[in-house]
């Protein structure tokens, strides 16, 4: 991370800015951490896919955003959910199946949805958001809105038409669109190298005529910074751009993964580079904090996390006559 010119320099909202990303961060960790207890004790049933590790993408984009712009995302979501503002009791809740969940509990870890927050998911087939993110991104620049959509996706979903026809058309269509690759270098058990002739995916953004970046996807300020050039890019110009995000994540693909493909050392090796930690001793380096707030911080989180387990612990599951409701639509209009 680039050192400021001096700590002096730094106004007190910019201090506040900077401690905000670092509780986001915390916040995803912890919550993510919570979740893996509360699966293994089966309260969270199904498959669940941790981004630890990645913290620092969702939370340096989506900070950049404004609250009118559309998000799009993974069945990796949580940690967009959180840094969207989405509470972690709502989420914990539609984790554990239950009716004060975002999707009354229908969606599960897969599919956070929350309309009031422009958050559209949360999209369980690899790749199968990124054309309703061209047709959203459109339906903006027709309805002449001041808003874009941000599109987050893998590696993994690069190697899938979807992304090809996608990218095209976006850049044909001219739309106001942030793609973001969160390149953590495995798609699932496959690495990069053995799913990729070309690696170096911002080419394939240049290859579609689209405005691209790359940046280093451990470092917040990095992500924030390239994230907050490439969206005022996109208000100025209306045009799509290609933002990859180089990650990497912690935990294996997902909780019923045995995590074979990879070695231990490489994993730790990338843990030297946990972007927490990283930002954390950033900010204490500065006196843009002090280790009181980290552990005040830290309380605080730890708490409202344990507060999310108990309200979804303490939640309803939906009553068998419902479960056929929303199955067709209830609008008299279509009926």
């Amino acid at each position: 991370m680039k050192e400021p010119a001096a700590a002096t320099n730094i106004d007190s909202t910019a201090t506040v800015q900077k401690q905000a990303l670092l509780y986001n961060m915390m916040l995803i960790r912890r919550f993510e951490e919570r979740s893996a207890e509360e699966y293994t004790k089966s309260n969270i049933r199904g498959f669940l896919h941790l981004y630890i590790g990645e913290e620092a993408v969702a939370s340096g984009i989506i900070s950049s955003l404004a609250p009118q712009d559309i998000i799009l995302s993974t069945y990796r979501e949580h940690g967009h959910a959180l840094a969207r503002g989405i509470e972690p009791g709502i989420i914990m809740a539609e984790m554990f199946g239950r009716l004060e969940g975002c999707c009354r509990g229908r969606g599960g870890s897969m599919h956070l949805f929350d309309r009031n927050k422009n958050f559209y998911g949360g999209n369980a087939i690899v790749a199968g958001h990124l054309p309703l993110a061209v047709g959203m991104a459109l339906a903006l620049r027709k309805q002449k809105k001041e808003a874009i959509v941000c599109c987050f996706f893998g590696d993994g979903a690069v190697a899938e038409g979807e992304f090809h026809e996608s990218m095209n058309l976006s850049a044909l269509l001219q739309v106001p669109l942030l793609w973001v690759c969160e390149n953590n270098q495995y798609a699932m058990g496959t690495a990069l190298r053995y799913s990729h002739a070309m690696t170096s995916l911002e080419n394939k953004g240049t290859a579609y005529n689209i405005d691209t970046a790359v940046v280093d996807g451990m470092d917040v300020l990095a992500v924030e910074a390239a994230a907050k050039k490439a969206i005022e890019t996109i208000r100025q110009t209306g045009k799509p751009f290609f933002l990859v995000c180089n990650t990497y994540r912690f935990r294996a693909h997902s909780m019923f993964d045995a995590e074979l493909y990879r070695e231990k050392t490489e994993v730790e090796e990338w843990k030297k580079r946990d972007p927490i930690e990283l930002f954390t001793a950033y900010l204490l380096e500065n006196k843009l904090t002090d280790q009181v707030s980290i552990d005040r911080m830290r309380a605080e989180i730890d708490k409202r996390v344990e507060d999310a387990v108990n309200f979804a612990s303490e939640g309803h599951l939906e009553a068998i006559e419902e479960m056929s409701r929303y199955v067709y639509s209830e609008n008299p209009k279509m009926q």
